[in-house]
């Protein structure tokens, strides 16, 4: 991608004004975007993202670069030019690049490129007409496929030279059932680290099947009743107010800054003793999985909280100059256009003891989350507000009613105390995840648990 002695050049005149560290992101990433309406081909979009990137540190402050112009006088240009912004002592560095190997834990067996478009459509059709066809009260889909291969290489003034390739393949499916002026949808958007033998695979008239029976029940479901009680929060997607409410606020980002509810929190109970959170970038061909991080470390398995004590947080490289301590593999970012931050990869709640059975007959009255949506967070409160997609009241040990219209309102801090029973059900859900360094695919992941107390927004009487 780029030459080892031009990459050198490039390290030393961003170091020629007394910076301290320097380090190159070149990304090569070629992408196919497919949308189709009603049945339709709206959109089918091919792409190729190609730049550099370069960030000059001196202690913990950064100065961040970029191009999409390889010509060497432009990059040297580049170079010096994000060095001005450096005020220090200069000095004369000798750059070593040395080249690291990855081992392949993510296999990839069919690359998306090698799949024609008119397969792709035929995917897209089989969800159209799964869901569609389920009841008549369906009366649109929305259907999008998505593929990207990235190509990058890192290295650093501290001698990293090392390259990777990412490839992740995803499908969305919405239904929407109609009533009137009333409308409901059902939404999964299943992806993966893998190529084009995900969607191959994968059961797609189960996802739009069950995408339209999610919309169809909603529109026909009373209202959420309001006040404070107990909920249950399915498997999978439920993981994502772990990941927003929680999550966002143990990286470094926030951290090092104090602005995190968390700061400072190493070693005390933030969680009920049965909570134990992980995110671990290592998992085969998880969605938020890759080999290195965007500063070329090796992703790791970081356990967050242990049995409700909080054991550390996600650090990328500048943090870690912040905190005085290591990076943990976490720094990770959109593209070459971005500086990369502390992010999450793959983040869940570890699977308890308990069945998903035994916590719904040990609850007296609930509302029950089965499927949750977006909201919103204040990372530096935890304080967050996220719609619940389909839900359910549980009354007597029985799921009982569906309902509509609930949301979920508290802090992480505290829902994670409320923690009294955790499932043996995890399972993993998909999202694109925005922050400071973009947005980047991860995965949220959970089992069943029951929180004992929460706030839910509803509208009950009605």
């Amino acid at each position: 991608m780029l030459h080892p002695v031009l990459i050198e050049r490039m390290l030393q005149a961003a170091l020629q004004t007394g910076g301290d560290f320097a380090d190159i992101f070149v990304e090569d990433k070629v992408s196919n975007n497919l949308t189709m309406l009603g049945g339709t081909v709206e959109n089918a979009l091919s792409g190729r993202n190609y730049g550099v990137g370069i960030r000059i540190l001196k202690g913990s402050f950064s100065v961040y670069a970029f191009t999409n112009d390889f010509r060497e006088e432009n990059l040297l240009k580049v170079a010096t030019s994000a060095a001005q912004a450096i005020t220090g002592t200069p000095g004369n560095h000798t750059i070593d690049l040395r080249k690291t190997t990855l081992d392949n834990e993510h296999v990839i067996h069919l690359m998306p490129n090698d799949v024609t478009k008119k397969q792709k459509i035929e995917w897209m059709r089989r969800a159209h007409e799964a869901g569609k066809n389920y009841d008549p009260i369906i009366s649109q889909t929305e259907i999008s496929y998505n593929d990207y291969t990235q190509n990058v290489l890192i290295a650093n003034s501290d001698g990293l030279f090392v390259e990777d390739s990412r490839t992740r393949t995803r499908l969305g499916i919405r239904c929407i059932a109609s009533d009137g002026p009333e409308k409901q949808a059902g939404y999964f958007a299943p992806g993966a680290h893998a190529g084009a033998e995900f969607i191959q695979d994968m059961d797609i008239e189960w996802y739009a099947r069950e995408a339209a029976r999610s919309a169809k029940t909603m529109l026909h479901a009373g209202y959420a009743p309001s006040g404070k009680l107990p909920v249950i929060i399915d498997n999978a997607f439920g993981g994502v107010i772990f990941h927003e409410a929680c999550g966002h606020g143990l990286e470094s980002t926030s951290v090092a800054k104090k602005a995190s509810v968390f700061a400072d929190k190493v070693g005390e109970y933030v969680a009920s003793p049965l909570v134990t959170a992980i995110d671990d970038g290592t998992i085969a061909n998880e969605f938020g999985s890759s080999r290195i991080d965007d500063e070329g470390a090796r992703t790791r398995r970081n356990v967050l909280i242990e049995n409700g004590v909080l054991k550390g947080y996600l650090i990328d490289k500048l943090g870690a100059r912040m905190m005085n301590t290591e990076s943990t593999g976490s720094g990770r970012k959109e593209s070459y256009k971005f500086a990369p931050a502390s992010r999450m990869n793959n983040t869940y709640i570890a699977a308890g003891d308990s069945t998903p059975e035994e916590i719904i007959a040990n609850t007296e009255y609930a509302l029950y989350a089965k499927y949750m949506g977006g909201g919103s967070v204040d990372p530096a409160t935890s304080e967050f507000n996220f719609a619940v997609n389909e839900a359910y009241i549980v009354r007597n040990g029985k799921i009982e009613e569906p309902v509509k219209g609930a949301t979920l309102i508290g802090t992480g801090i505290e829902t994670l105390k409320n923690i009294d029973m955790v499932g043996n059900n995890l399972s993993y859900g998909q999202g694109m995840c925005g922050s400071v360094s973009g947005s980047i695919p991860v995965n949220v992941g959970q089992p069943m648990i029951r929180v004992s107390q929460m706030t839910v927004g509803g509208r009950k009487g009605e």
